[in-house]
């Protein structure tokens, strides 16, 4: 049914959502972010469904958005890029909001739109060797779409050690910044993931979507005017100066014109 993913079902009602762009390390093009735009629907239509995991086929959980679908911006009307970025705002939001506890099973490096799929995650378990990012700025871009998330999940202050900077790190201080919940061996990833889904399986489902729903209530504003300005923020980007340059010197395997040393 899906393009980019692949949806498992056991008897207990867990379905495990893969990320299935394995040969371009999960990253989000404009088919991904249909197919889990769709699949959110799906999963939150499914009355079997007590609990979702989400994972990432390959090497890497998700390497953030795709820098092709990213570059067809450039020659997009603005009207066309805030539709595309608006897709991606929906998607995040759908599983934000999915009535469904959603788990996240981060067994390899996770970068830029990565983190915020990370981000609307109720709880994170990764594997202890992964390297994360916020790398969007390198590229002349911003976490916009995936902002309201990171920030919700990290809170401001500790969002600022990372949110700008590009900076890479490590598992351990993925759990520090509370990206992670956890962070352990790879080969011990499934047994933490199953300690995180066993308990929902003892709760009345009903009670766990209205218990997360309220909560999502009280916590940081993610409403559709909140939406409308990452959409905007993103737009922007894509229709200055820096994003082309960054994307355009990724794809030239070169330094863009700010690096240090040009």
């Amino acid at each position: 049914m899906f393009e980019t993913l692949e949806i498992e079902q056991d008897e207990r009602g867990v379905a495990t959502l893969w990320l299935n762009r394995p040969e371009k390390h999960n990253a989000l093009s404009a088919q991904m972010i249909a197919d889990l735009t769709a699949a959110a629907a799906q999963l939150a239509a499914d009355d079997a469904v007590r609990v979702v995991v989400l994972a990432g086929r390959g090497k890497s959980f998700c390497a953030g958005g795709d820098l092709g679908w990213m570059r067809a911006q450039f020659d997009a009307t603005p009207e066309l890029r805030a539709t595309e970025a608006r897709k991606l705002a929906m998607m995040l939001n759908a599983l934000n909001t999915l009535p469904k506890p959603l788990i996240g099973r981060v067994h390899g490096n996770a970068f830029g739109g990565g983190i915020g799929m990370a981000s609307i995650c109720d709880v994170v378990i990764g594997a202890d060797h992964v390297k994360l990012g916020l790398t969007e700025t390198k590229l002349g871009l911003i976490p916009a779409t995936i902002g309201p998330y990171v920030c919700a999940r990290m809170g401001e202050a500790k969002a600022r050690r990372v949110f700008m900077s590009a900076r890479l790190f490590g598992a351990a201080e993925g759990v520090e910044l509370n990206i992670l919940a956890r962070a352990v061996p790879l080969d011990d990833l499934d047994a933490a993931v199953e300690a995180e889904v066993a308990p929902y399986l003892a709760c009345a489902p009903g009670a766990v979507a209205r218990a997360k729903a309220l909560l999502r209530s009280l916590g940081p504003r993610i409403d559709q005017e909140v939406i409308a300005h990452t959409i905007d923020e993103l737009s922007a980007c894509w229709a200055g100066d820096e994003a082309p340059e960054g994307i355009g010197a990724f794809f030239d395997k070169r330094a863009p014109a700010w690096a240090s040393g040009n």
